[in-house]
């Protein structure tokens, strides 16, 4: 049984996204402007044209964000500009909604004249808003954008990104207010909000490792494995009774492990299970492997060709370029002699295909005997949901 769903996925997230902008809003509205702080980003510059000239910082976001947006579009794919769409729009609207709430309560400082404590809040509110934006896989434009594109090519935390980018606005205040104590607070509250977003995007990424110790392995096995989850069978032995064990290792992330408790249980309800957290996972379906610290630029996918042919690799490597790196089925430990299942056997290409898709997770160029075409076999690995496209459409995919 499959617990996840791919539009309960995607309704999630724009629930989420709707929460963090309106938090945002709120503490726009509620924090930083009524005490006359400069917050980073679009935001920021929205409030210092406030601040300035009186025009609602709404007006300000929304047209600087939509210039933006085409650098999203390009960069970051239509999936993120998307979402990013929806929360600058999302975000417009409720600064609005959020400012004419503040003045419907009485415009109320909320902690009197506590300067240092409203800038305090601002960076908790403000951080943790931006954080349900770029869980949920988009951003509310301006600087976020700069930060994802910059985020998707090296490994620099978000957080650190915007606040570089940031310092010149915070900075700027000073031409408005001419107080040295409105740029040291913007910088506080700039720092915070980094801090929060950074603390709170890694603990959504952390994950948890399951080692589950049943008499009934395989059902389990192939019930995670369905679920779109990599699992490892290893064999133990039970020292007491002499008697042999399968132990199975898989490794989920932390908002996974109910998912995770839920389909052992429903198979093997006294099944010894343990659970650990991991801070770091890199592979495939988690973060890229890095390299002495630091991400090393742009990770090539992986991409199997089922041939020995060295004519057909080079042809296959020089139409992908860099993107990729094409690799043969002795390169990513398949055997023939042994295989994993009598598909990768099978004479029909397409079927071997599949079947190292299947087993192994990587893509697979496959040629038709007929045709002498190339096909692609695609999608998620372990699962049913295989694709088969065109060499001419997997290749601009790499674009």
């Amino acid at each position: 049984m499959i617990f996840k769903s791919k539009y309960t996925q995607e309704i999630l997230d724009y629930l989420t996204m709707t929460a963090g902008v309106m938090a945002y809003a709120f503490t726009l509205a509620f924090c930083i402007l009524p005490y006359k702080l400069t917050s980073g980003g679009v935001a920021g510059i929205g409030t210092l044209v406030f601040y300035s000239t009186g025009l609602e910082v709404q007006n300000t976001v929304f047209v600087i964000n939509a210039l933006l947006l085409v650098a999203a579009v390009k960069e970051l794919g239509w999936r993120f500009c998307i979402k990013t769409i929806y929360a600058t729009l999302g975000l417009t609207l409720s600064i609005w909604f959020a400012q004419r709430v503040y003045e419907m309560v009485g415009r109320p400082m909320i902690v009197g004249d506590e300067l240092f404590m409203a800038c305090i809040m601002s960076a908790l509110g403000s951080g943790f808003g931006l954080s349900l934006c770029f869980m949920a896989g988009g951003s509310t434009g301006g600087t976020d954008i700069v930060a994802a594109i910059v985020n998707k090519y090296r490994n620099i935390s978000l957080g650190k990104v915007i606040m570089l980018v940031d310092i010149a606005i915070i900075s700027s205040c000073y031409l408005v207010f001419h107080d040295i104590r409105r740029v040291v607070f913007g910088y506080v509250l700039l720092i915070v909000a980094s801090l929060t977003l950074d603390y709170l995007l890694s603990r959504s990424h952390q994950s948890v490792e399951f080692k589950i110790y049943s008499r009934n392995p395989y059902p389990i096995a192939e019930a995670i494995t369905k679920n779109g989850w990599g699992v490892t069978v290893l064999d133990g032995m039970g020292y007491y009774t002499r008697s042999e064990r399968k132990v199975l290792v898989s490794v989920v992330t932390r908002s996974e492990r109910p998912l995770m408790f839920r389909l052992i249980r429903s198979i093997d309800p006294y099944a010894f299970v343990t659970m650990g957290n991991v801070s770091g996972v890199y592979g495939e379906g988690f973060d890229a492997i890095e390299n002495g610290g630091k991400q090393k630029g742009h990770t090539p996918r992986v991409v199997v060709m089922l041939t020995d042919s060295a004519q057909q690799l080079d042809d296959a490597r020089h139409q992908l370029g860099d993107a990729y790196e094409v690799r043969t089925l002795s390169d990513i430990g398949c055997s023939l002699e042994h295989p994993l299942h009598p598909d990768i056997l099978s004479s029909d290409p397409l079927i071997r295909a599949r079947a190292v898709k299947y087993y192994y997770g990587y893509d697979c160029l496959v040629v038709d005997p007929d045709t002498r075409q190339l096909s692609v076999v695609t999608g998620k690995a372990a699962t049913d949901n295989l694709q088969v496209c065109s060499y001419a459409e997997y290749c601009k995919g790499k674009q």
